[in-house]
Order: structure tokens, then C-alpha cells, then sequence
């Protein structure tokens, strides 16, 4: 191969490569429509909210109840209110630049994964009123944006973590419902 065609190969690989999202390859293969996907799979949705969610997408950003910035990294999941069941894949992780992960009024169960204390980005977690079961992850309490921590009428049980992002919650984002649930931001003993 000549050296002028391996420049212009590396040029052109190059310029991909800074065109592609956060999580996207120059060859198309994007890890945020793979753990959207893979979130998708783990549900149950008659009501079809994520007919638009197509696995052979190269970007999401054009999926109903997904938003993105302007570098097309997925920002946002509005998914309150739409019939949903299943769980939270840990695969939501993978969306570094997520700020706000609203699912609540749906019939979620399972627990809330703790790979979500990854996501330094998130702003805004709304779960509630779904069928949540297990702890609160204490991973959460890393997130240094979250300001809003809606939690409250699941099933969940425990201590309620401490400290951190969770300093700035009180029992509201915790209660009603969730009756298993201890510790001193909701005043019950464990």
C-alpha cells in the first residue's frame, strides 16, 4: 500500500472517529443504543412506549422518550406513566452523560442496580411508584449531581445509605410506602 493511501485511510478513520458520540465507533456501533437495547429486553411493554427503539440504530437520539445533547450522548429517559414492567437493566450504566432517569409510575420490580452510582452525571432519579424490592444501593450516594431522589412508594427495605448526594434528601424521597425501609432521614431505627 502506498504511503499516500495509508495517510489518506488514517485521515479518514481519524475524522470519524471525532464525528462519533460518546460510546460510538467509527463503525457505527454505538454502546449507548446497545444498553438502551439491552434495558428494552429486560421489559415488558404492552403499551409499545419503545416501539421506536430500533437495535439496528446507530444513534438513539431520534427514539421516543430518549433526549441528547448536542454531541447526540443521551441525556435523558422519560419513560413515567407508560405501562411498563420488568427491571432496570445495570447495562444504563453505560450512558455516561444521562442526567435524568425518570421511570416512575410503571410496575418495575427488582432492584435498583448499583452500576446506576456510576453515572456522575445524573441529576434527577424518579422511581417511585413502581414495585422496587431490595436495599438502596449505597453506590448512590457517590452521584455529586444528583438533586432529585424520588424512591418512594416501592417495596424497598434496609438502612437507608448515608452521606454524600443522600445528605441532601429527606424522608420525602423515601416515603410513604416502603415500610421495610430504616434510618434516621426517616426517623425508624434499624
Amino acid at each position: 500500500m502506498s504511503p499516500v493511501l495509508v495517510l489518506a485511510v488514517v485521515v479518514a478513520m481519524t475524522t470519524l472517529s471525532l464525528a462519533a458520540p460518546d460510546g460510538a465507533s467509527a463503525q457505527g456501533f454505538n454502546v449507548q443504543v446497545d444498553a438502551l437495547i439491552a434495558f428494552k429486553n429486560g421489559l415488558q411493554d404492552p403499551q409499545g412506549a419503545l416501539a421506536s427503539w430500533d437495535p439496528s440504530s446507530v444513534d438513539p437520539c431520534t427514539w421516543f422518550h430518549v433526549t441528547c445533547d448536542a454531541n447526540n450522548n443521551v441525556q435523558s429517559i422519560n419513560l413515567g406513566l407508560s405501562g411498563l414492567s420488568g427491571t432496570i437493566s445495570p447495562r444504563l450504566a453505560d450512558l455516561h452523560s444521562l442526567r435524568d432517569l425518570s421511570l416512575e409510575d410503571n410496575s418495575l420490580s427488582g432492584s435498583i442496580p448499583g452500576e446506576l452510582g456510576h453515572v456522575t452525571s445524573l441529576f434527577a432519579l424518579n422511581l417511585f411508584n413502581n414495585r422496587l424490592t431490595g436495599s438502596i444501593p449505597p453506590q448512590l450516594t457517590l452521584l455529586p449531581n444528583l438533586q432529585l431522589l424520588h424512591l418512594f412508594n416501592n417495596d424497598l427495605s434496609g438502612p437507608i445509605p448515608t452521606g454524600g448526594s443522600f445528605s441532601r434528601f429527606s424522608s420525602d424521597s423515601f416515603m410513604p410506602g416502603n415500610p421495610r425501609l430504616c434510618g434516621a432521614v426517616i426517623n425508624k431505627h434499624c
